[in-house]
């Protein structure tokens, strides 16, 4: 039985409600309720930081996968943001054509938050005032030194994070360090403006010092899963390496990188200090490791900051399960299959000497219609394509087909799919992170404890190796690339794990940690981040020119079609699929046959053979919107690199400055979020 903070958070109010302390309950529906025993008591305290910890994580069936909250009000997790990258197609409010930006659009992100009300929701505000309230009080009680500690130290962390996710967003946000009191009316305590972005950075890197400094380096196995000083140090890495990223340092000051690289070089020496580091668990050579990684919980090294699940019975009052096995598996066996990968994020994945696709100095020839061959380790365990196998708990032999055919020669005729329960939308499937234990004969595989990793140690490995190349410490930016790299089980043939011809390039070192996170934490949510702080959407400020990245503006985002030819080499048409045995036998060939032909000698060596000879790989073109003339073309607007204020907030809050480049009923915005 898995054993997390979330299980015992649940335990806790559980032992509130049955205590009869109703009203430490009702102070969470009403935030007008002060209960002082939470902040005497060490159960309670530990009750209230851990109903902190519930509202900035995912809910039971979600998965931290693709979602985030910074697209919410009400603290929802949901795809919006991937989808506006190049690893999900679909219009989103941030990737169409608006006939104008305007803040009364919601393309003003509503992230920001409405002022509070006398209800508890789960928004920024909220959210902000239950850390505050209790940071601000338990001082005044007698609760042990020790105990109260690391519970402020945890909403030190909270506090931090809450407000970088802000100030990423809008940059400078108020800064409100006490309780505020709910809004009833015009309430002019509560009016607090904007503070510029570098006095909210400091704020944040304070309360991520505060932290470091009150919470251990690594907690008893009872309580992991908990912050650390590792995680807030990590944090600040990622806090600084943002500040230091295009976005708010147009003119890459040197300081800046100083600043982000001295606190990641901090960060991965305080976390290697108390045994965090890379997963190395099996065999590094085809990937194993980097696949085990997610499926150890209890010390497992890389899990610097972790949301837990657990897989008990769907439904159950301390159920937490991770919507993520679900949600990717195929419908032939009573999956979601509503996760289809872009070609383009496919096509990312380096071949496995760690050369591009289309660089020709591989030792590898790329081949379009066999683009599962001789591919970096890490694409085996993300992907799941036509022919591959995918184990689950029912079947250790899963075979996953998605070709398709037309049942005539019509011009007009719909393609026909193998997957009769409903096809994958791009002809391949995610399978990162997928248990090839999970169970689909009990509620469909949903009950899944699998942890998500928000902030693995692979990313802090990164963020230095990307700082160091900003001070130009070029040798050390390429040290962190090889070592994930090496970990992932990339050939070594050049000496650099296949980066040998970007060493001593600032720029291509830049360009080759930017392509590294894009693998490396692919559908990890961090994608949409990465192209915003470097502000590689579109090519407005030639920052895409610079570094030799293709703009995501005016494209689309295409999948695989994969058809079935007959052994003339003529397409094939039929009202039959034509691999599978029908009637008398299969129309072309039996894909399920153990009678291999002649020079096959194992399922692997059949699979190219059917690529050779059978299947037909081509573009799909119909993931993103087809029904609009001319065809749907994703639309980046330059505002949304610093996101305006909703019409909504500016009317309950009139003080607020609107963001530059944005309008309001007030006039256009005055707020300058470089500053």
């Amino acid at each position: 039985m898995k054993k997390h903070i979330y299980i015992k958070l649940m335990v806790a109010l559980l032992i509130v409600n049955v205590s009869c302390k109703d009203d430490f309950l009702e102070e969470k529906r009403d935030l007008t309720g002060v209960n002082e025993e939470v902040f005497q008591d060490p159960i309670l305290g530990q009750a209230y930081v851990d109903y902190i910890y519930g509202m900035f994580l995912p809910a039971d069936n979600g998965s931290g996968f693709l979602e985030t909250q910074t697209t919410s009000e009400n603290g929802r997790y949901n795809t919006v943001f991937t989808q506006t990258t190049d690893e999900l197609a679909g219009e989103t409010d941030f990737n169409k054509e608006w006939a104008s930006i305007s803040n009364i659009n919601n393309h003003a992100n509503k992230y920001f938050g409405q002022r509070m009300s006398t209800n508890i929701n789960n928004n920024t505000w909220t959210r902000l005032r239950q850390i505050n309230l209790f940071l601000t009080e338990v001082d005044k009680y007698g609760m042990d030194e020790s105990v109260k500690n690391l519970l402020k130290g945890q909403l030190y962390f909270w506090r931090a994070w809450q407000y970088f996710e802000m100030v990423r967003m809008y940059g400078g946000v108020p800064l409100v360090l006490a309780p505020q009191s709910p809004a009833v009316g015009d309430i002019e305590e509560n009016s607090t403006p904007r503070s510029s972005t570098s006095e909210c950075i400091a704020q944040i890197a304070a309360d991520l010092d505060q932290a470091m400094a009150l919470l251990p380096g690594k907690w008893d196995d009872a309580n992991w899963g908990r912050i650390t000083s590792g995680a807030a140090a990590a944090l600040k890495g990622r806090v600084y390496l943002t500040w230091a990223s295009p976005i708010f340092n147009p003119n890459d000051n040197t300081e800046r990188w100083q600043k982000a690289y001295d606190a990641n070089k901090a960060a991965k020496e305080l976390l290697e200090s108390n045994g965090f580091g890379l997963f190395r668990e099996g065999n590094l050579e085809n990937g194993e490791a980097w696949g085990n990684m997610w499926f150890k919980e209890v010390g497992n090294p890389e899990a610097v900051l972790v949301f837990g699940f657990n897989n008990f019975d769907a439904g159950g009052n301390f159920t937490k399960n991770n919507g993520w096995e679900q949600a990717i598996r195929p419908r032939e066996i009573n999956g979601g299959g509503s996760v289809s990968p872009t070609r383009q994020i496919v096509e990312s994945f380096p071949m496995k000497d760690g050369k591009a696709i289309d660089d020709g100095s591989s030792a590898y020839t790329y081949d379009a219609n066999k683009f599962y061959k001789n591919r970096d380790p890490r694409f085996y365990k993300s992907f799941a394509y036509n022919g591959s196998i995918w184990p689950f708990n029912g079947d250790p032999n899963f075979k996953v087909w998605t070709y398709s055919w037309k049942k005539n020669s019509d011009a007009g005729t719909a393609y026909t799919s193998t997957e009769t329960k409903g096809a994958n939308a791009s002809g391949i499937y995610i399978r990162k992170v997928s248990n090839l234990q999970a169970n689909n004969s009990i509620n469909n595989f949903e009950e899944s404890g699998t942890d998500f990793m928000e902030l693995r140690f692979a990313e802090v490995v990164l963020n230095l190796a990307e700082s160091a190349v900003g001070i130009n410490r070029l040798s050390e930016g390429m040290e962190g690339l090889r070592s994930i790299r090496e970990r992932a089980g990339i050939e070594n043939l050049d000496g650099s794990y296949g980066l040998a011809n970007v060493a001593g390039d600032r720029n291509k070192m830049f360009k080759a940690i930017l392509d590294e996170r894009k693998v490396e934490f692919a559908y990890e949510g961090k994608r949409f981040y990465d192209l915003r702080r470097w502000m590689l959407f579109d090519n407005s400020t030639g920052m895409n020119s610079r570094l030799g990245i293709p703009q995501l503006n005016g494209t689309r985002r295409t999948g695989y079609r994969i058809t079935v030819k007959a052994a003339n080499g003529n397409e094939y048409f039929g009202s039959n699929d034509p691999l599978l045995v029908s009637g008398s036998g299969a129309p072309v060939l039996d894909r399920n046959s153990n009678d291999y032909p002649a020079g096959v000698d194992n399922y692997e060596e059949y699979v190219d053979y059917l690529y050779e000879n059978h299947f037909v790989v081509t573009v799909r073109d119909d993931l993103d919107r087809t029904n609009v003339s001319p065809n749907w073309t994703f639309k980046w607007y330059p505002e949304y690199y610093y996101f305006g204020i909703h019409q909504d907030v500016l009317d309950n809050s009139p003080y607020l400055e609107q963001t530059k480049g944005w309008n309001s009923l007030n006039g256009s915005g005055t707020f300058d979020p470089l500053l």
